[in-house]
This record gives C-alpha cells, sequence and structure tokens, in this order.
C-alpha cells in the first residue's frame, strides 16, 4: 500500500495572509492544496492520502475535497505544536489506516508532501515508491544550478561544496511505514522535537539516504514571490496547451 501524507498545517506569515492560510490561498480559482492532492489522486499507485491539517481548518477542508472530487482521502487529522509532530500525527493517522485496511506498516510506502509544494510529477512520485522498495527509503531533491556557501555564526565563509555533489533537500520524503514512525517514537523518547523535516531526522538517526531528483520547479509555495511565479507557472502550462 502507497499512502500520500500530505503536511497542511502553516499559517501563511511569510506570505502575508492574515485571514487565511497559505495552502487555502487560491490561484485561478482553485486552492493550492488542491492542486497538490490532484497529483496524487490522479496518480494509479497511490492507494490512499491522509491530512495533517490546522485544526480549524479541517471542516473548510473537508468542504474542498467534495467540491474537487478529491475521493484518496482517508483521514484528516489536526496538525502538532510543530511541524515535526504534525507530520507523526498524518503518519499515525496513516499506520491506524493500514490497519483498518489489514495491511501491515512493513508493506506500506509513506510519500511525507507538503501541501504548498504543488510541481512535482508523475515520475517524481513514481521514482519515490520504486526507491523506498528498492532502499528502503527516498529524499526528492533538487539540483543545484548557483554555488553554495557554507558560512559560520559570523556569516564568514567556511566552505565552498562542489556544486556537482551538492543537492537541495525537497518533498516527497519517502520511507516505510513502520521505519519513519520508529523514528518519530524514538525522537519523541528522546525529547526531540524540533526536526524540521524527515530527512533531518533520518540523518540525525545515520540512516543510509537514497535520493532521486525532481523538476526544478518543485518549489515550496512561501512567500508572496513563490505564489507568483506559481501563477505564471500555471499560466505558461495553459497557454502552452493552446498550441499543441
Amino acid at each position: 500500500m502507497n499512502i500520500a501524507v500530505i503536511f497542511a498545517g502553516g499559517s501563511g506569515k511569510r506570505m502575508g495572509s492574515k485571514n487565511i492560510p497559505k495552502q487555502f490561498l487560491e490561484v485561478h480559482h482553485k486552492p493550492i492544496i488542491i492542486y497538490t492532492l490532484e497529483l496524487f489522486e490522479r496518480h494509479s499507485d497511490i492507494d490512499a492520502i491522509v491530512i495533517a491539517c490546522k485544526e480549524d481548518w479541517i471542516d473548510y477542508l473537508r468542504d474542498l475535497l467534495d467540491k474537487f472530487s478529491i475521493t484518496k482521502v482517508k483521514k484528516i487529522v489536526g496538525g502538532g505544536e510543530t511541524g515535526q509532530m504534525s507530520i507523526y500525527n498524518g503518519l499515525a493517522a496513516a499506520e491506524e489506516y493500514a490497519f483498518e485496511s489489514q495491511v501491515v506498516t512493513e508493506d506500506c510506502v509513506v510519500l511525507i508532501h507538503d501541501g504548498v509544494r504543488p510541481f512535482i510529477t508523475e515520475k517524481t512520485i513514481s521514482d519515490n515508491i520504486s526507491s523506498v522498495k528498492k532502499y528502503g527509503n527516498c529524499i526528492t531533491t533538487g539540483i543545484v544550478k548557483e554555488t553554495i556557501l557554507v558560512v559560520d555564526d559570523n556569516e564568514m565563509i567556511v566552505s565552498v561544496p562542489d556544486r556537482t555533489h551538492s543537492r537541495v533537500a525537497k518533498a516527497p520524503q519517502s520511507f516505510k511505514l513502520s521505519d519513519i514512525l520508529a523514528m518519530h517514537r524514538r525522537a519523541q523518547s528522546e525529547n526531540q522535537f524540533d526536526f524540521i523535516d524527515s530527512c533531518t531526522m533520518a540523518n540525525y538517526y545515520s540512516e543510509k539516504l537514497h535520493l532521486a531528483d525532481g523538476p526544478y520547479e518543485n518549489i515550496k509555495i512561501t512567500t508572496p514571490e513563490d505564489y507568483f511565479t506559481m501563477k505564471a507557472l500555471i499560466e505558461a502550462r495553459e497557454n502552452s496547451k493552446l498550441y499543441e
């Protein structure tokens, strides 16, 4: 069983949206999170979707799922106090769904993805699933096109890594459900609650991580600039269809 766990707990502070979380902002009359969910809804290898959402917006999200005919969402749970705990809540709900479906967690692949990252491709999803089945995990990455600098606390340059051996970690970040749940529960038992993402947590626990390069436009919509980039990309895609 392949389950997408979508994190939709952002508040929109960096976006500057005071009244609505960024994942519910609309682009061409469709909320950002719906663009994201449609990618998993349409993929034939995705069996279920679980969403960790801001508690006060769960009913609103349910209405959107009905409006846009998103049928693979099996559970919606509230987010946690940190991003790490929101992801854990989603993973725990995926475990619950697997139990209800009589599927053991060792046989489940989970693709952990940001609700505001709507530009992955069908191939990205397929590559993640294949990598987890082969290696046990998969971190979607982006090729680095500019020089990376490592700096210290005084903002002095410490090193300049070789760009050809550098990547940007993006999403989905995918694992066997039993493995990533075990890491989360270990982190909680050790009073660790601030891992920024699953990749960071897995690296901390010395997991050997495997990558799959995704599309360069696999951006996370967190600022007004990102929003307008998304709008432009969608318009460009729509315009290209006119000439097919």
